[in-house]
Parts: structure tokens; C-alpha cells; sequence
């Protein structure tokens, strides 16, 4: 068990520190503890493929790496899966399946999963159209900080939609997303406080 557990920890690390340039020789080294049946070098071994980072960029095995990961429940395999699916890249564009991925991994607390499963609500893509459900999705991932989230619940209080409309909710939720990093939460948080909210 510690053995896996220092495999696990090594591979988390090199892809870490080399996420811009994975060699041919550390794909090896995943595919080594990935064929051990290693989650996280599962995992990583799919994100090589997706990227084309040490291999040949190649879908179709990325997917088969990250369903490998998901069927040991890593969050991050079951929502690059939902990615997958959601832009067609290696398997059929598909919303239902993209939806069944994110919900995975959003019930397991992953931000960009409950804020893409947000999305789909939204939109009724590949589920029905629920305004409810998409901000009860966003909101989950707001409250850890992610930004996108943050900054798609403040358009939502701006315009009412789903919500009752409410431009100071708003530029407290843009404001967040601002200070998590986005660019655009910023602009909507300055043009609201111009316009005295």
C-alpha cells in the first residue's frame, strides 16, 4: 500500500513540475505505474494523450486512460471525461454523457465540474433546462472560489434570471470572481459601482 502510495505521489509530482513539457521518458514512468493501476498516473497518462505532451496527441486514448482514473474515482478523470464528451474530442459530441461525467464529479466537490453542470442546466443541454438547478450547481462552486461560477451567478443577479434581480448581489458575486482572477468580473464589478450599486 505505501508502495502505491509513493507511486501516486511521484507521478502527481512530475506531472506537476513538468505540466509544460512532459518527456517521453516520464510518460513512460506513468505508463509503468498506470499499468499498476495507479489512479493518478492514469489520469495523467489521459491528460498526455489529450495534450499531445510526450505522445502523440491522441482522444481516443486519452479517454480510455481518464475512464480508467474514473473507475477508481478521480474526480478530475470523470470530469475530463464530461469534457471529452461535451466537445466531441476522441467520442461523439454528446450532452447527456457529458452531463452524467460532471455530475459524477461534481458530487465529489469539484469546482469546474458543478459550474460546467451548471452550464448545461442553463443552456438544457443534454438535461432539461432548469434555471434552479443551474444555480444551485454555480453556487456550489462559487462558495469554494471559482471564479467563472462566481462571475455567471452575478450575470444571472444582473439580469434576473433564475433570481431575483438584484444589481448589488451582483457586483458582490463579480466582485469575487475578481478577486479570484477573471478579468471580466472586474470590468462588470467597476461598471456597476460607476453606476452606483
Amino acid at each position: 500500500m505505501l508502495k502505491k502510495i509513493v507511486i501516486s505521489v511521484i507521478c502527481s509530482m512530475l506531472f506537476f513540475y513538468t505540466a509544460k513539457a512532459v518527456t517521453p521518458a516520464e510518460v513512460q514512468a506513468y505508463r509503468v505505474a498506470a499499468d499498476q493501476g495507479d489512479a493518478v498516473a492514469q489520469y495523467n497518462l489521459g491528460e498526455c494523450f489529450e495534450k499531445g505532451q510526450g505522445v502523440r496527441q491522441d482522444f481516443a486514448e486519452s479517454e480510455k486512460w481518464y475512464r480508467l482514473a474514473a473507475d477508481k474515482g478521480n474526480a478530475a478523470a470523470l470530469y475530463n471525461l464530461g469534457m471529452l464528451n461535451a466537445n466531441g474530442k476522441g467520442v461523439r459530441q454528446d450532452y447527456v454523457e457529458a452531463a452524467k461525467w460532471f455530475r459524477l464529479a461534481a458530487d465529489k466537490g469539484y469546482a469546474a465540474a458543478q459550474s460546467n453542470l451548471g452550464v448545461l442546466y442553463e443552456k438544457g443541454k443534454g438535461v432539461r433546462q432548469d434555471y434552479t438547478e443551474a444555480i444551485k450547481w454555480f453556487r456550489l462552486a462559487a462558495d469554494q472560489g471559482y471564479a467563472t461560477a462566481q462571475y455567471i451567478l452575478g450575470a444571472f443577479y444582473v439580469n434576473g434570471k433564475g433570481v431575483r434581480q438584484d444589481k448589488s448581489v451582483a457586483k458582490e458575486w463579480f466582485g469575487k470572481s475578481c478577486d479570484n482572477g477573471l478579468q471580466e468580473g472586474c470590468d462588470k464589478y467597476r461598471e456597476l459601482k460607476e453606476k452606483g450599486f
